[in-house]
């Protein structure tokens, strides 16, 4: 049974709707604990005064915001506390924008809501709706463990999902970027048409499905070859850059593996997307 993760209602205008939150994603990484070389003995983090490099008990610990010239203002955690916004219990509705308006990079973390009711089922039911219809998103705050958030609420199917957004700024400007092309920077007209053509042969109906962590996949594949002391494969090297004076080529090249590729699968021929049986090219080392 899914626990949520906070609770609280979805006010917009006069109507309220109690909620729960729930995340909508898992962590599958492989995480590593450190040990130092040559033993069994596991590396700990501890609080340590830098001057007398002696252990500090975490009550005693206090925070310090640096404001310039290496001095900094030590604030204790009951004056963050004082003036946090508490533990709110709304999630506060003030805009309805268009869904396709939210600019990719303002998401953060998306989480499912579902009503904590069946009583709260119609009301749910109604606002979930009517966004769908207008394709909109909800825009509004709450306050999760001392800390506020900018969320986007949109229909995604039987349920709403609540995305955590990034503050404006929050957000870096691109313009600080370095070798960004400018509006002056403009391609051939035969290589835009080739990498058009590319696109338009690659393209197909996003299914999450056929996409999979394959370095996750390598991580623990490698932990497994150490385990029973077998060999390791190594990866081949990334490919070289493409040169300019290569690029037309390349993209010719590139436009007629992607349609054979499509027109192998629409024939029902294999691809070469299968299981792995065979040995990689690159080179193999023993295993420690």
């Amino acid at each position: 049974m899914a626990r949520a993760i906070w609770t609280g209602s979805i006010t917009f205008g006069l109507v309220s709707i109690p909620v729960g939150l729930f995340t909508a994603t898992d962590d599958h990484t492989v995480h590593f604990h450190q040990f130092q070389r040559g033993t069994s003995d596991r590396i700990r983090n501890q609080r340590v005064n830098e001057r007398t490099g002696e252990e500090v008990d975490y009550g005693d610990v206090v925070k310090g915001a640096e404001v310039g010239d290496g001095e900094y203002v030590v604030v204790e955690q009951e004056e963050l506390d004082q003036i946090a916004p508490g533990r709110s219990r709304t999630l506060d509705i003030t805009d309805f924008v268009d869904l396709a308006d939210i600019d990719p990079v303002y998401y953060q973390r998306t989480y499912w809501l579902a009503p904590t009711g069946d009583e709260y089922r119609k009301p749910y039911a109604l606002l979930r709706e009517a966004m769908m219809q207008g394709d909109k998103a909800a825009i509004g705050t709450f306050v999760m463990r001392g800390k506020e958030y900018l969320a986007a609420v949109r229909a995604d199917g039987a349920v709403m999902a609540l995305h955590t957004l990034h503050f404006a700024d929050e957000v870096r400007d691109p313009s600080e970027l370095d070798n960004v092309p400018t509006r002056r920077t403009k391609p051939g007209d035969k290589e835009l048409k080739m990498a058009t053509q590319l696109i338009e042969a690659m393209s197909g109906p996003w299914k999450p499905d056929q996409y999979r962590d394959t370095y996750r996949d390598r991580v623990g594949k490698l932990i497994e070859d150490k385990k029973q002391g077998r060999e390791i494969v190594t990866e081949s090297e990334p490919p070289e850059p493409t040169e300019m004076s290569a690029l037309l080529e390349a993209l010719q090249r590139s436009v007629e593996e992607a349609r054979g590729k499509k027109s192998g699968k629409s024939g029902g021929s294999r691809s070469g997307g299968g299981k792995s049986g065979g040995k990689s090219s690159g080179s193999r080392r023993k295993a420690s």
